[in-house]
């Protein structure tokens, strides 16, 4: 695995390290007010960057472009900022709000710009 598989795998990784984690502590010490964070950091998070690094790993065309380098990025970044945004809004903190919109509509424009790159590659492919 290399370039943007890597990356994502990279990514998959620590996100789900981060997501059991956070299920660890839920269940020690019996606060489920995380639930959202836990399953969003598992869901989105984990199996998203993972399947993405399958992807980008299974069509190497695809993952040499610069849209697949933005795609993570885009992904990477807006992700990040979705979990810490929604974690602190759950703890409390409304005014960090408008960071889990922001958060939320890029890493929504992200999965727009992977469905471009996954369907062009895969019917180029056909």
């Amino acid at each position: 695995m290399q370039g943007v598989s890597r990356n994502f795998f990279t990514l998959a990784i620590i996100y789900a390290l981060c997501g059991m984690a956070l299920g660890l502590h839920m269940s020690i010490s019996g606060n489920h007010l995380q639930t959202p964070v836990h399953a969003h950091t598992m869901a989105a998070g984990w199996l998203m960057s993972a399947v993405f690094a399958y992807f980008y790993h299974l069509f190497p065309a695809a993952a040499a472009g610069m849209l697949a380098r933005i795609h993570f990025w885009l992904t990477a970044v807006s992700g990040i900022g979705l979990l810490v945004g929604l974690f602190f809004l759950l703890a409390g903190n409304p005014a960090i709000e408008p960071l889990v919109a922001a958060s939320s509509m890029a890493f929504y424009a992200g999965m727009f710009l992977f469905a471009y790159i996954a369907l062009t590659a895969l019917w180029r492919a056909a």
